[in-house]
């Protein structure tokens, strides 16, 4: 909300009448919350990759103590949707996919076989990474982001069934790397600051349990429920139970404020980590805003087509 207050600030100093905005995954919540807080200042607003408004903030009722709200979001079942299109994809098209056949099994194979023993690879800077079960999990939720990564992925996943050589491997889960954009042409390992940022912002805007049990019960639901990436997504807010940060000034809702002019709402049917529901919901939140829906994978919509 405080940079929804800014924001209008912006729009103020260089004096546009009216605010014209493009926010994508959680950019999308701060354009829900400007809609809500200037209304009437609306002039061209889309938000594309939409996070649930109420999800992130509180929950339904009951759950803002109870369940962390990287839970309540559901973005694990979205990842495991995406994760069977992939496998669903795969299996279709052998002649472009290097992990085709009975993808979904072999994937679960090699998850079981990692958890036991995880194997070595050497990257093309020489250094010897040692490539555990957590690691296949969390580079297969980035290569769900991204299906223009899927077919480097696939190749990775199919060197490491077959054992191929650790420096094959690292050749491997470079060119997958590089393709999601994670490899620094100018240096590697390119850092991030993911783990420092996202607390800063979500635990600010969010209710949350103040205990860690919360999270162990909520992880171990949700790995019930959704597979692979239910603990992922549940521990990914961990960090909130004791926060250290204030929340002076955020925004819980209504989010259903009459704009001046029409939003864009737009989902992308199999999206990891914000599903074509939190579209949905905005979309019959916003009393003057349109719904365009996107028949694709991968996160938010941006160079892809099959608008529906």
């Amino acid at each position: 909300a405080n940079t929804a207050r800014d924001l209008d600030m912006l729009r103020q100093a260089v004096g546009d009448k009216m605010l014209t905005y493009a926010g994508y995954s959680y950019g999308t919540f701060l354009g829900v919350t400007y809609a809500n807080l200037y209304p009437d200042k609306v002039r061209a607003l889309v938000v594309d990759g939409v996070l649930d408004p109420i999800a992130w903030t509180t929950g339904n009722p009951g759950e803002e103590n109870t369940i962390p709200f990287s839970t309540r979001l559901r973005s694990d079942k979205g990842a495991l949707d995406t994760l069977n299109e992939f496998f669903r994809l795969c299996d279709e098209n052998p002649a472009t996919c290097a992990f085709a056949g009975r993808s979904a099994d072999r994937f679960a194979t090699l998850a079981a076989s990692l958890w036991i023993a995880p194997i070595q690879i050497f990257l093309p800077d020489g250094s010897l990474f040692t490539f555990t079960y957590q690691d296949l999990i969390g580079n297969s939720l980035g290569a769900m982001y991204d299906s223009f990564s899927w077919p480097d992925f696939a190749q990775f996943l199919a060197g490491v069934e077959s054992m191929a050589t650790p420096q094959q491997l690292g050749r491997l889960l470079y060119a997958f790397w590089d393709e999601l954009g994670f490899i620094n042409k100018r240096g590697f390992p390119h850092y991030p600051n993911y783990v420092e940022g996202f607390p800063g912002v979500a635990c600010a805007d969010s209710d949350n349990p103040d205990n860690y049990s919360a999270w162990w019960n909520a992880a171990q639901q949700a790995e019930a429920d959704y597979g692979y990436f239910g603990p992922l997504w549940t521990y990914a807010s961990s960090a909130c139970a004791a926060w250290p940060g204030g929340q002076n000034g955020r925004y819980t809702g209504p989010f259903t404020a009459v704009t001046a002019n029409p939003v864009l709402v737009v989902g992308n049917f199999f999206d990891p980590a914000t599903r074509y529901e939190g579209a949905q919901k905005v979309a019959s939140l916003l009393p003057n805003s349109r719904l365009l829906s996107l028949n694709g994978w991968g996160h938010v919509s941006i160079f892809l087509s099959q608008y529906v």
